[in-house]
């Protein structure tokens, strides 16, 4: 499975559920939403700042990271957006892809 760092944003309404229900709440709903699809989240964190909560969120494809971004998204009460991420592995292979760069090659 690909990992995926999902960042966001309460609004007004999202921060007081979090202030009445606690984190843990959020963190067990947000759990149950990505099972339901075959995705895995794998730790959750609330920040001060830019960013409001990360998590990180195991996923079977980015059909899946996408619909659960949508999902998160449609709730109203938190803006999310979501990056794949790579390992160092990961990385090593991608800097053995050559690419062509069309403007000098033309």
């Amino acid at each position: 499975m690909a990992k995926y760092m999902y960042l966001g944003n309460y609004n007004a309404e999202g921060t007081r559920g979090v202030m009445a229900d606690g984190g843990t709440k959020r963190f067990e709903q947000i759990s149950r939403m990505a099972e339901t699809v075959g995705a895995t989240v794998e730790s959750m964190h609330f920040a001060f700042g830019d960013t409001d909560v990360y998590a990180i969120v195991d996923a079977p494809s980015t059909e899946v990271a996408a619909a659960v971004s949508l999902a998160i998204n449609a709730s109203g009460s938190v803006s999310v957006e979501v990056r794949p991420l790579l390992t160092p592995a990961q990385v090593d292979g991608v800097a053995q892809i050559e690419v062509a760069d069309s403007a000098t090659r033309a």
